[in-house]
């Protein structure tokens, strides 16, 4: 309870089915990987299934593995849905939206949530306890004087509504 909770911890629940406390998902339609026919279709059913007040803000967030999978997936016209930035400093986008890499997130892989989509501002809140707990050593590394830093933070999913998730599955 005294570090930060991430976003795949809370329960997860079909978002057709959803309830306040849990995180909604959508399926990408194949057991281990996008689906073989409109694999596309999954990350356009995740975009829609989040809130029309939160896409504005919202960004994608997904591990470098996942985005080598997303980077090759082209629309029904064959263009791919991956945009890189046109300008020096500018995000490469995905139907539009930012993309986040995080190699905290999973792989692809059978019932893996491997993409969240949402407003992570709006969802997800870090606590910070303003105070600053210093603690000096001048005994363990003569002639040194070591000091020891540490600072309470916490973080959990505040707004249930504000993130989505894809999971690869059926």
């Amino acid at each position: 309870m005294d570090k930060p909770k991430g976003i795949l911890l809370p329960p997860k629940v079909a978002n057709a089915s959803w309830t306040w406390g849990n995180l909604g998902f959508v399926t990408t339609g194949a057991a281990a990987d996008f689906a073989t026919t409109n694999p596309a279709d999954c990350l356009i059913n995740l975009v829609y299934a989040l809130g029309a007040d939160y896409r504005a803000n919202a960004t994608f967030l997904m591990n470098s593995r996942t985005t080598a999978a997303v980077r090759r997936l082209k629309d029904s016209t064959g263009r791919f849905l991956w945009v890189d930035g046109l300008q020096e400093g500018e995000p490469a986008r995905l139907m539009g939206y930012r993309v986040l890499i995080a190699e905290d997130m999973p792989d692809i892989g059978a019932n893996t949530f491997p993409i969240a989509f949402g407003d992570f501002r709006a969802g997800y809140t870090i606590a910070e306890r303003p105070d600053l707990r210093i603690l000096r050593d001048p005994f363990s590394a003569k002639p040194h004087v070591l000091f020891y830093a540490n600072k309470r933070v916490g973080g959990d999913v505040t707004d249930f509504n504000a993130i989505k998730l894809l999971r690869v599955s059926v």
